[in-house]
């Protein structure tokens, strides 16, 4: 793998209803996922748009809902040592759910969480490519990350130090404080937006599609729900936030 320490690298939709998830994200965000493996290999989907992969489904089993885990979208961080940035995790008061482990043939990975609570996974792929699923401004890919936290200085310290990303900007948002742009290797991959003492932080990563108007009516139709927006973003984007009817939480960008 080719990309810098710090880049996202893949997308993964973690959900208990995959035939659900499939029929909803390809009539709202035009994405392809394909069928189920043979058994007894895990239900692991590969997810496409136009032709190229830009993420991963992973179907829920019993032994994960019982043990608390929720349907989401998380983001997969390129890194250069796996296990070493797992020892640096904890040792940034961070948390390791699955320790460093090899997924034969496509790299090795660890699932951790900030210190605050939001979860993400972290990789070094065996292959020679460089990951494109996150481009910023493409139809079709990801191109903005959020994190959402209570502790904004706690988190520029954390992913600052272990990933090299640095703050450039800020956009004011009133009494909640500032929402903060974050920089990795020249590129504006997101933000980090404050929440209220107390609150579990968490990551929000945002797909564009090519009508925001058009994916918020299937939306509707397809039995989203907690739906917000569209709002207008600087730049005259659309931004659509709203839960599937598996239970996560999506983000989808574009214009009206």
């Amino acid at each position: 793998m080719t990309n810098a320490q710090g880049d996202f690298i893949w997308y993964e939709l973690m959900t208990p209803d995959p035939e659900g998830a499939r029929a909803f994200y390809g009539a709202v965000a035009g994405l392809e996922i394909g069928d189920a493996p043979p058994a007894p290999a895990p239900d692991y989907r590969m997810i496409g748009y136009g032709g190229s992969f830009v993420g991963g489904m992973l179907a829920m089993d019993d032994d994960m809902l019982s043990a608390g885990a929720m349907p989401m979208w998380i983001g997969y961080i390129g890194v250069d040592d796996v296990d070493a940035t797992a020892a640096g995790i904890r040792a940034k008061g961070g948390h390791i759910f699955v320790p460093p482990r090899d997924i034969p043939g496509t790299g090795r990975f660890a699932m951790a969480a900030d210190p605050q609570g939001a979860p993400f996974y972290i990789m070094r792929g065996f292959s020679d490519a460089t990951s494109t699923v996150w481009q910023d401004n493409e139809v079709g890919h990801w191109g903005w990350n959020e994190l959402w936290t209570p502790d904004q200085a706690g988190a520029l310290d954390f992913y600052g130090s272990l990933f090299g990303w640095t703050q450039a900007g800020a956009m004011p948002m009133g009494p909640r404080g500032d929402y903060l742009f974050m920089m990795q290797d020249g590129k504006r991959l997101g933000a980090f937006g404050p929440k209220e003492p107390g609150v579990q932080a968490y990551w929000r990563h945002i797909f564009r599609v090519p009508s925001i108007g058009a994916a918020l009516k299937a939306a509707k139709a397809g039995g989203a729900t907690e739906i917000e927006g569209p709002h207008e973003v600087p730049g005259g984007d659309h931004v659509l936030y709203g839960r599937d009817p598996q239970g996560a939480t999506f983000v989808l960008v574009g214009g009206k």
